[in-house]
């Protein structure tokens, strides 16, 4: 049996990848709805809707990492950035 007591599998940590993997299915499922055309906005390069999701999500990764060295700011506020940011990529991005 594989020992997972090392992970620290707490609730926020389960929404966390829970949440990633809502996207991934729902991006999904629009791929097969609705095929992606590549397009130039605000990015620098032409992108797909899967690109800008990588991009978005990476971006979050080093808001959260910039506000935790940052500020001693709730981390909440830094997910509400990040939210903004992801809406943003993917709609003008």
């Amino acid at each position: 049996m594989m020992q997972l007591e090392w992970m620290a599998w707490t609730v926020p940590t389960a929404i966390f990848f829970s949440v990633i993997i809502l996207m991934l299915l729902g991006m999904t499922l629009w791929q097969l709805a609705s095929p992606t055309i590549e397009r130039r906005g605000l990015l620098p390069m032409v992108t797909t809707r899967g690109d800008r999701l990588f991009i978005g999500l990476l971006g979050g990764a080093y808001i959260h990492l910039a506000w935790l060295g940052l500020t001693t700011y709730p981390l909440w506020w830094a997910t509400i950035i990040m939210a903004a940011w992801m809406a943003i990529v993917m709609r003008w991005g």
